[in-house]
């Protein structure tokens, strides 16, 4: 499986152009994934030059390397004809429809073969929220 994984606010805490403090797990999820057969872990981040220098940096002292950086294959080096989305089947982003699962949630999940969180039934959602949605 191709993972994408986005660093400020998913691998450190939001606090750009700053490294953030480490959300617990991260890492060590990400590695695990990567020694169970999830090679292909892409760094996804707004991040460039010496900024994205010093997320690597980070990720690297702490034993995480990545397949590719904010490309598809390591040999997309030329910016201006590479495409801009990343050919992913999984993208882990704190800027996900519900936020960040907790690190040890996402690795059941994608462990699991079950990257899909159950979505509430209509009985299950609170009145307030179903008449903002419209759902009566």
């Amino acid at each position: 499986m191709i993972i994408a994984v986005d660093f400020d606010g998913t691998i450190v805490t939001h606090e750009y152009p700053r490294i953030g403090k480490p959300i617990p797990f991260a890492i060590d999820t990400l590695k695990r994934l990567q020694t169970e057969g999830h090679h292909q872990l892409v760094l996804w981040t707004v991040r460039e030059g010496e900024l994205l220098e010093e997320a690597l940096d980070y990720c690297r002292k702490r034993g995480l390397e990545f397949y590719s950086v904010n490309s598809n294959y390591p040999e997309e080096k030329d910016e201006h004809n590479a495409p801009r989305k990343i050919n992913a089947d999984l993208w882990i982003d704190d800027k996900n429809l519900g936020g960040l699962p907790d690190w040890g949630v996402i690795y059941q999940m994608v462990s699991s073969g079950n990257q899909h969180r159950p979505v509430p039934q209509s009985g299950a959602m609170p009145e307030k929220k179903k008449r903002f949605f419209g759902l009566f």
